[in-house]
């Protein structure tokens, strides 16, 4: 072998141990690295961080910010102690550039397309309703008490009870029924007179006999049959007033009783009485029931099946201190007598919410105008937030970028709320999910990092001055399918329409695409600009367009009514 190819061989063998050397080192720096990486990274951050001062001496008008949580200010570079993320830097002053969000939205959260589906936020119309208002009470059946008789002994002095016809409590009588006979002496001695009187044709001793008898219970027929005969009765019998059942019997057959002692209590029970007890916050919605005869269904237990209507007769005017309820009476009829006194009853009746007064002073004419048809601004109760002192609704803006609103409502009533203040008709609000939404931003302040941008939430309170400030920027194509398929318009044109005028924005809805970009629809390119021609307000899709619609005024006018019909026309 030459020593030429010796000389290759070992020149060969010292690349391959080189090489080899080489890998060995690089795998011990990277593993050197790994074991002491906090040891570097703290040496860094001392040698790299400014002394104490010096960024202020050096840079006066310079403060760090965090764009997630924008109270978190330093005069030096550090991380966010909520979310770890790195302050910004920015000039001491520039806070006013930060967009403020407008009256009444307390906070802003925009989140990612995977966190509503994880989440499952859905959205609803904030809508016109006719509400009504239950009303749940429990009661008791009572004797409807302008139907009840009590039977008392009527002629002066004493009398005996010869006979009792209806000798048995709870017997069912007929009007006009003989009830007990009893025997009188001052009945003869009246019949007697009665008879004398009409013998001597003393017409005034005969009208004081009559009417005595009268008083007594005798009818005209018979004091006639006694004038004809000529003969004297001496026995009176007492008859029934009313048809009923007799409740309570008071006396024997035999019994000597006094003028006025109590023979019978009988009861119709065709109609009876229901008095519930209704708690003092309802009270608010008995106003002018008992004028409108509200209508209201009650059940009782041995007929849990059946439903007794009536009305609402009388509003007791005084509330039970110990209970802190009101006694309200209900007529219902009872034709069959299956309501009996002492039964229990579960009443409901409904209360349209406009007994209220709950539209407020500011309304539009359209608000007004459904009010008095008995529809109000209605939110549904899933979307609302009630911390005790406020309720808040998260309103959607944009495609995933949610508004904490905080809105004045009504009571409850089927499962919704009736809008006083705070949203406006067309706009579309988080019902499931909403909670998630307002738990991740107010109580877990380190979850921002899986949004794009949040601000803070309902607690830093109603005057917050900074925004959400996204970290990046949504990609179009990702648009959630939901919003194609739930929405008539997309959440961009409907958050842009939403910055218009409540009156302003209806007419754009009604004119939906520009007349001069005609396939432009209004509120796709930002807020839709206006020009008013011949009085009438024409909205266009850019500020471009104005000098084109100005310039042919007839033909834009002609353009904007056959869109206006077109729309009307789909609808």
């Amino acid at each position: 072998m030459s020593s030429q190819n010796i000389f290759q061989r070992l020149y060969l063998l010292g690349k391959i141990w080189l090489a080899r050397l080489r890998f060995i080192a690089v795998l011990v720096a990277v593993g050197g690295v790994i074991a002491y990486w906090d040891t570097i990274n703290a040496y860094y951050e001392k040698w790299m961080r400014p002394l104490v001062g010096q960024e202020t001496a050096l840079s006066p008008d310079t403060e760090y910010w965090c764009p997630m949580h924008p109270t978190i200010v330093r005069d030096h570079p550090d991380k966010c102690p909520i979310c770890a993320m790195p302050l910004s830097r920015r000039k001491k002053g520039d806070k006013e550039q930060d967009e403020a969000l407008p009256p009444g939205v307390v906070s802003r959260v925009q989140l990612t397309p995977y966190k509503v589906a994880v989440a499952g936020i859905e959205t609803a119309e904030i809508s016109y309703q006719s509400l009504t208002h239950e009303i749940r009470a429990v009661g008791f059946v009572e004797f409807d008490e302008r139907k009840l008789a009590r039977i008392t002994a009527r002629p002066t002095g004493k009398s005996r009870i010869e006979k009792l016809y209806v000798n048995v409590t709870g017997q069912i009588v007929e009007k006009g029924e003989p009830l007990a006979e009893l025997y009188s002496p001052d009945l003869v001695v009246t019949v007697k007179n009665l008879l004398d009187a009409r013998q001597n044709g003393n017409r005034e001793y005969e009208r004081m006999a009559r009417d005595r008898l009268r008083l007594w219970g005798i009818d005209d027929e018979q004091i006639d049959k006694i004038v004809q005969t000529g003969k004297t009765i001496t026995h009176l019998i007492i008859r029934s007033p009313i048809h009923g059942h007799v409740i309570k019997k008071y006396q024997v057959e035999g019994e000597y009783v006094e003028e006025g002692a109590r023979l019978y209590d009988v009861a119709d029970l065709s109609t009876v009485w229901i008095e519930a007890q209704v708690y003092e916050d309802d009270l608010p919605f008995l106003k002018d029931a008992v004028d409108k005869k509200l209508p209201v269904t009650a059940t009782a237990k041995a007929f849990p099946n059946r439903q007794f209507r009536g009305t609402i007769a009388f509003v007791h005017p005084h509330l039970d201190a110990a209970t802190r309820t009101l006694m309200v009476r209900f007529d219902m009829d009872n034709p069959h007598h299956e309501l009996r006194p002492g039964m229990y009853a579960a009443v409901t009746f409904q209360v349209p919410i406009t007994q209220l007064d709950l539209l407020p002073p500011d309304a539009d004419d359209q608000r007004k105008q459904k009010y008095h048809q008995g529809q109000v601004l209605s939110v549904p109760e899933r979307a609302v937030i009630d911390t005790g002192n406020h309720k808040f609704v998260y309103r959607e803006t944009g495609p995933d970028v949610y508004e904490g609103v905080e809105v004045e409502l009504g009571p409850r009533c089927n499962g919704f709320y009736p809008v006083i203040h705070g949203l406006q008709a067309g706009e579309w609000v988080a019902t499931t999910g909403s909670f998630l939404i307002d738990a991740e931003t107010r109580l877990t302040a380190g979850a921002a990092s899986t949004y794009f941008g949040a601000s803070s939430g309902p607690h830093s309170g109603r005057h917050s001055s900074a925004a959400a400030r996204p970290s990046m920027q949504r990609d179009s194509s990702t648009a959630s399918l939901r919003h194609q398929h739930e929405y008539p318009l997309p959440a961009k044109v409907r958050a842009n329409l939403a910055k218009l005028s409540t009156e302003d924005r209806r007419l754009a809805q009604e004119q939906r695409y520009c007349p001069i970009e005609t396939g432009n629809l209004l509120g796709k390119m930002g807020p839709p600009a206006c020009i008013e021609i011949d009085g009438q307000k024409v909205f266009l899709c850019c500020e471009g367009c104005k000098d084109e619609a100005l310039a042919h005024k007839d033909r834009t006018l002609a353009k904007v009514k056959e869109l206006k019909a077109r729309a009307q026309k789909t609808e």
